[in-house]
This record gives structure tokens, sequence and C-alpha cells, in this order.
């Protein structure tokens, strides 16, 4: 890339930049990608192939990790209502006494 072309008995160029087409492949995907041609297609199968169990193996552990909290979640809500005792008029097994002593009045 140049700036400036100046006009001689020869063309020169002022202000030049190089351009790695790496660095256009990462600033802007969209327009411009980079071909690997030096592996061949066994070398490219054995990559996805990793590339794909390695995902596997992510989505497992994911899962895993997932089912865990799930059930670490669902013990915590069977404790605490075990732990709540609500004790409601007319109900026998209340935590209240069904008759209380009458109170001495002044």
């Amino acid at each position: 890339v140049y700036h400036e072309l100046v006009m001689t008995t020869k063309e020169y160029m002022q202000c030049v930049t190089a351009v790695d087409g790496l660095w256009l492949a990462e600033l802007g995907p969209i327009f411009f990608s980079v071909k690997d041609s030096n592996l061949s297609r066994m070398e490219k199968k054995q990559a996805t192939k990793k590339k794909l169990s390695q995902m596997e193996d992510e989505l497992t552990t994911a899962s895993k990790k997932l089912k865990a909290l799930k059930e670490e979640e669902k013990v915590r809500k069977a404790s605490s209502i075990r732990k709540q005792a609500i004790s409601t008029p007319g109900f026998r097994n209340s935590a209240t006494p069904k008759y209380t002593p009458k109170r001495m009045g002044l």
C-alpha cells in the first residue's frame, strides 16, 4: 500500500507499507480469507477430526457440570423444604399444640 506516487524519469512510491495477508483475514474476515494450501487432504481430515473430538469432549464436560448443578439445586430445594415447618389452623400435624393453656388474667 502506498500513499504517494512520484513520476520522474522513473516512478517512485512514497509512504509505502507492506500488508500481510493474514492481517486482512483477521481484520476483515467477511471480505478476505486465507487458504492453507500446504496441508494434504489426510492432514486436513485429521485436524478436523481432532477438533471435532475436542468439541465433543468439551460438550460432555459442560453437560456433566450442568447436570451436577441441577442435582445440587434439587438437593438444596429439598433440604430447604424439609427445614420449613408451616403451622396452619385446623391441621392436626402442626407444630403448635391443639389446646393452649388458659392465661391467668390480672
